[in-house]
């Protein structure tokens, strides 16, 4: 009784294809498609990011004034 049959899944397919229509179920998968792949290629991007930002950062530290006035800040560049 825990499990439903083949026949369970395809009224409950039958039904959400009734209410929502096979239109709007193609573009909601198209763009959930289309976020993945957004995600996806960010993560990409910020792995990538972060060797150029940790060698930016070491540059910066090494050229750090001695100044005791001197605030310490990191800046970032928009992409």
């Amino acid at each position: 009784m825990g499990s439903f049959s083949i026949w369970h899944w395809l009224i409950v397919l039958v039904i959400v294809l009734l209410v929502f229509g096979t239109k709007k179920l193609k573009n909601m998968g198209s763009d959930l498609g289309g976020a993945v792949k957004g995600f996806k290629d960010g993560m990409k991007d910020g792995s990538a990011g972060t060797a150029e930002t940790s060698a930016a950062a070491q540059q910066v530290t090494a050229n750090k004034a001695t100044d005791a006035n001197t605030v310490d800040v990191e800046a970032k560049s928009k992409s």
